[in-house]
């Protein structure tokens, strides 16, 4: 049977592809991966320059901590917004709109003579990847089964760490030997890049071609088929999903921010080694991303509840595993346990996405992620590199960091309080979808 879609001016009969011709979403899931590593690069490269903007412009470390927290907190402020427009008016409008825009922004940062210039430049660089994270997750969710999803939602996330190795490690050796100005040039074309790639080869009528069964949705909300935004606060498994996920991911965010200055402090390495020291552990996080969410679609396969408890128990391995780190004196056994707790400091992230999606209607899946993602900066990333930045600099990096794993055990208990009420939150959205095929029915 026959389809006709719109694309670039021309109308053209295509013929729906069967589920068993899979490639096209594999490729979307790899370019849409590969803006998720610029996207982080852009973002992590000035981790790598710390200590040299900290010698040159002579800046304390909440300085340092404002020019990542600056991210995340428009990250924070803009995600929802961007979120919902992207579900009215197009994903894949807004993804290249946003990869465009933080390319742009780091390169202005290359050629910042300030720390006031390079805040603006950092200012923009959120707001251009304010809703990437939420709306390239909602894409892919939409291509793929259920049963995959913590697992692909986890491999999107790990992009995030493994940008972020990218960009800390990448970026400190440029630095070093070319200046850190081009460290962030660097990232920028890079980042160009990739938005020609994905302008050229992805567009909205061959995604809906793809589109999982389960994430068929009416694109007009006058017809019925759209459900409230109301409906992403409804019910206490779900929001217990984002504060659970939003403390975690505060965890990885000072990890993130704070591993290359802690090696280059107590470790006494110059900034380039200590940059590709920390890189091993960023690249853990995101091992850990990757991991957790195979091991939480493995043990749900069968019982999609059990997220929940693989959940708990990565946030718990987290906060024992790091707080044993930072008890430590400097050397190999820290190490150690620093590489364990990175590796699940992370881990939520997949199951927490699938959770999401499961609890919330498909016609607002972008919404639903982008809210994941608003908790995960504003409880999270935003306030991490700050608050951290803020208490090292009264009781120093090693202590202010042994503080940051209670955030997993009030992680942990978060999620605990959702496993209880889930059963409830599965029937809210029953009873949503339901009466939205009923005004849907009503309509017609």
């Amino acid at each position: 049977m026959g389809l006709s879609v719109a694309d670039d001016d021309k109308t053209v009969d295509l013929a729906r592809p069967s589920r068993s011709s899979g490639l096209y979403p594999w490729v979307v899931f790899s370019l849409i991966f590969a803006l998720m590593l610029s996207d982080y690069m852009s973002r992590q490269v000035v981790s790598a320059v710390f200590p040299i903007l900290k010698a040159e412009w002579d800046l304390s470390d909440a300085h340092l901590g404002s020019l990542t927290g600056i991210v995340a907190l428009m990250v924070g402020v803009l995600i929802f917004p961007l979120s919902v427009a992207a579900d009215r008016w197009g994903r894949v409008r807004m993804l290249v709109a946003s990869a465009a825009l933080w390319s742009a922004a780091t390169l202005f940062c290359a050629f910042a003579d300030s720390y006031g210039e390079m805040l603006v430049g950092r200012f923009f660089v959120g707001v251009g990847e304010a809703a990437y994270g939420s709306i390239g997750a909602a894409v892919i969710v939409g291509l793929f089964a259920p049963e995959r999803r913590a697992s692909l939602t986890g491999a999107f996330m790990s992009g995030a760490m493994f940008g972020s190795v990218v960009g800390v490690s990448l970026g400190g050796v440029i630095a070093v030997n070319f200046g850190w100005r081009w460290a962030f040039g660097a990232m920028a074309i890079i980042g160009f890049v990739l938005v020609v790639a994905f302008r050229t080869l992805v567009n909205e009528s061959r995604i809906a071609l793809y589109r999982h069964p389960d994430d068929v949705q009416t694109p007009s909300a006058a017809d019925g088929g759209r459900a409230p935004l109301s409906s992403l606060f409804k019910g206490v498994a779900v929001i217990s999903t984002y504060l659970g996920s939003g403390l975690q991911l505060f965890v990885a965010g000072a990890l993130l921010t704070w591993l290359p200055s802690y090696v280059n402090r107590y470790y006494d390495l110059a900034p380039d080694r200590a940059a590709l020291l920390a890189a091993v552990f960023v690249l853990l996080i995101g091992i850990g991303m990757v991991g957790c969410g195979m091991i939480s679609d493995s043990v749900s396969r069968l019982d999609h509840s059990k997220r929940w408890t693989s959940s708990i128990g990565f946030c718990l391995a987290s906060a024992v595993l790091l707080f044993t780190a930072f008890s430590l004196e400097p050397g190999t056994l820290q190490l150690i346990f620093l590489g364990g707790g990175a590796f699940f400091a992370g881990g939520v992230s997949g199951p927490a996405g699938a959770l999401v999606a499961n609890l919330t209607h498909a016609s607002i899946r972008a919404s639903a992620i982008g809210t994941v993602t608003l908790a995960n900066s504003l409880i999270g990333l935003a306030p991490a590199p700050v608050v951290v930045g803020a208490l090292a600099d009264r009781v120093g990096l090693n202590g202010a960091l042994h503080v940051v794993p209670v955030a997993s055990v009030l992680a942990a208990l978060a999620l605990v309080i959702g496993n209880r009420y889930y059963a409830a939150g599965l029937k809210n959205l029953s009873e949503l979808t339901q009466n939205s095929t009923n005004d849907r029915s009503a309509t017609t």
